[in-house]
């Protein structure tokens, strides 16, 4: 029946699910709990269709490859498998990115000996060419070491088989299909007993692959901040509120900062008016002005060309108030971030809720995270950035002591050394005499780095003078980071535990 029956090779749809759970379990009989779950594969398919392709032989799922495309400068060559991956979400993948790298092969034992793996290599070979990628990057299994280890290390194993002394069933097949062993990796997969968890790092190059050229959209690896140290005062009215924020736009876009951050509640003194009804009502009539901040902002974002963080604002939905911010970006778009911890002061004083939302944002200068002031001081939510790829995080915060800013920096500072990212952290100061729960300010904002040579030796890449209203304009150079990661010192999201711990947001 075999014999007769139609191949189709075709993309891998979500509908595909139960079929290829049973020929992943049994091509996996080594491993029989390994297999991908429902939501991984759509996350996939959803992600990068034309990368997940199968072979379908009378309505059976015969064999399956797998694929992301990764920013390879990212990683180095001793990566593992779980770093390639970016968690079930496959934050790694990145349509910018210039590798094709394999996640997954396999074909059901059933069909095995009809010459289907070559076929799904073919796909992915010539789906390398058409998205013009420089190669395809693996990592492999040696699943015959293990009978050889006690007599051969992984390189003399790997050069008998490339003589073809020893015949592997995975690396044999690979160098016949043109892939060459990059390097040998220990650790790539955990639990592999049958390759003694090493593996073989393969390369395919494509040949017809051409650079990009280098055009003026593409993303920065030189990203200049701006942070607004907004002096709290009171206004005549909403006009000079905007007045003021036209001010400092104008004034950092004027040394063509890619980013500007304003602090949490800035807009606080319109407040004033309100002064005479109870603080939940007060806050409440404060929110009337978000939505005509938002599109002042949406506005000024185009006009200065500059991606604004908004700092933060009150919103109302149904019979809640939530905290909230935008990203409003120099191309018109935008997109909304929240507080999730709210203050024991802000819950009793305004009935504030927290909100639920939590994400990086795409920019022109590559990912970034903003974290509403005491959202910084609970480590997990950045640490969840920072697994979706973000470089930068900004923390628009209101502090009215010194020891409350002294949380607020001495967190944010924790969070660029145990995330290796950059920290831009903006408050206000001044004084509100007139706005009840709003009388002092403190701050000092500041732009903190990882800790390693290739940073300032206290973490400080520059700070603005106390309680002063300023500007404070800033470079960072995201390609450190990337040093960082590879061959930093210590290097924290490398060396996190995970056979002990794991960190996972919840849908």
């Amino acid at each position: 029946m075999i014999d007769s029956a139609k191949i189709e090779l075709r993309n891998l749809q979500v509908k595909d699910y139960e079929e290829l759970k049973i020929s992943m379990v049994k091509s996996y009989q080594a491993m029989p709990d390994e297999y991908w779950s429902k939501g991984e594969i759509k996350t996939l398919v959803n992600k990068f269709p034309e990368g997940q392709l199968c072979i379908v032989i009378d309505n059976r799922i015969a064999g399956c490859a797998l694929s992301i495309i990764v920013d390879y400068d990212k990683f180095d060559d001793t990566h593992n498998y779980e770093e390639i991956l970016g968690g079930e979400n496959f934050s790694t993948h990145t349509k910018n990115g210039d590798i094709l790298y394999g996640i997954d092969v396999f074909i059901h034992p059933e069909f095995r000996g009809m010459r289907l793996g070559r076929r799904l290599y073919e796909a992915r070979k010539e789906l390398c060419e058409h998205l013009n990628l420089k190669a395809i990057i693996f990592g492999g299994r040696i699943p015959n070491f293990s009978k050889y280890a006690h007599e051969l290390t992984p390189k003399k194993y790997i050069d008998k088989v490339k003589l073809q002394e020893i015949h592997d069933p995975v690396l044999s097949f690979q160098l016949k299909n043109d892939f060459h062993v990059k390097k040998v990796i220990k650790g790539y997969l955990p639990g592999d007993h049958e390759s003694k968890e090493f593996a073989t790092l393969m390369e395919w190059n494509n040949i017809y692959y051409t650079k990009p050229q280098k055009l003026v959209n593409t993303t920065k690896t030189v990203v200049r901040l701006g942070l607004v140290q907004w002096q709290m005062r009171l206004f005549k009215d909403y006009d000079a509120l905007v007045s003021q924020i036209e001010f400092f736009v104008d004034a950092v876009s004027n040394y063509q900062s890619d980013f500007i951050l304003f602090p949490e509640l800035f807009n606080a003194p319109l407040m004033a008016q309100f002064n005479h009804l109870s603080e939940p009502e007060a806050i409440r009539g404060l929110s009337d002005y978000t939505e005509r901040l938002l599109e002042t902002f949406r506005e000024f974002a185009i006009n200065y060309n500059i991606n604004i963080i908004t700092g933060s604002m009150p919103l109302p939905e149904g019979e809640h108030m939530y905290n909230v911010g935008y990203l409003c970006r120099r191309d018109g778009s935008y997109e909304r971030y929240e507080k999730l911890h709210i203050t024991p002061a802000e819950e009793t004083a305004w009935g504030m809720k927290g909100g639920n939302k939590l994400e990086t944002f795409d920019t022109d200068c590559g990912k970034i995270g903003v974290l509403i002031c005491y959202d910084v001081e609970f480590p997990e939510l950045s640490r969840l950035l920072a697994e979706e790829g973000m470089n930068i995080l900004f923390v628009p915060f209101m502090t009215d002591t010194q020891n409350g800013y002294s949380r607020v920096k001495i967190c944010a500072q924790s969070r660029a050394v145990e995330n290796e990212c950059y920290v831009a952290i903006a408050g206000s100061v001044g004084n509100l005499p007139k706005v009840d729960n709003m009388d002092i300010q403190y701050s000092q904002s500041a732009v903190l780095t990882p800790s390693d040579f290739a940073f300032p030796v206290n973490g400080i890449k520059a700070e603005a003078t106390p309680n002063t209203e300023s500007t404070l304009l800033v470079d960072v150079d995201l390609d450190l980071l990337k040093e960082l990661h590879n061959f930093g010192s210590v290097r924290n999201m490398k060396d996190r535990r995970k056979d002990l711990y794991s960190l996972k947001k919840k849908k």
